[in-house]
């Protein structure tokens, strides 16, 4: 695993929220938004894509967790006609760990980034939110980030 610590900036998104379990179907949300993006003449190879779960499955119940499959769009964006949620991220200090895209290796580095950030004495901020980021440069070379906001 590649790690850095990185300033990201507040993003304004454009994204869809599956409620339920954490798995298999976080990825049929993320294609769902892809389609949508593309349908809307937004995605391109400048595109940033995110994935945001909103809960802690250790604490929430597994059908009450919240997945959001994000595209970070311009401040310009007229959300009014696209029928699509409209948020922002929290920008701030993030330990950014750059992983293969490859279902083994995400849960792998789930797995491991919590005592890896322990290892380095980083704290969690528990006032943001995880990130999963995908550039269309990452992803071509099959690498997607995990961002870890930290104090």
């Amino acid at each position: 695993m590649d790690i850095n610590i990185e300033m990201i900036p507040e993003y304004e998104i454009a994204y869809i929220r599956k409620v339920g379990p954490y798995g298999l179907e976080n990825v049929q949300v993320m294609e769902k938004l892809k389609s949508w993006a593309e349908e809307n003449s937004l995605f391109n190879e400048r595109s940033i894509i995110l994935g945001i779960t909103q809960d802690n499955p250790e604490i929430t119940e597994p059908a009450d967790c919240r997945y959001d499959a994000c595209l970070v769009v311009s401040d310009e964006f007229d959300f009014e006609s696209k029928n699509i949620n409209i948020g922002k991220t929290i920008g701030g200090k993030y330990c950014v760990f750059k992983i293969n895209h490859t279902v083994d290796a995400i849960q792998k580095a789930w797995l491991e980034i919590f005592s890896e950030l322990s290892k380095r004495n980083y704290k969690i901020d528990d006032k943001r939110k995880i990130i999963e980021r995908y550039t269309m440069q990452m992803i071509s070379n099959h690498y997607c980030e995990i961002c870890v906001p930290i104090l």
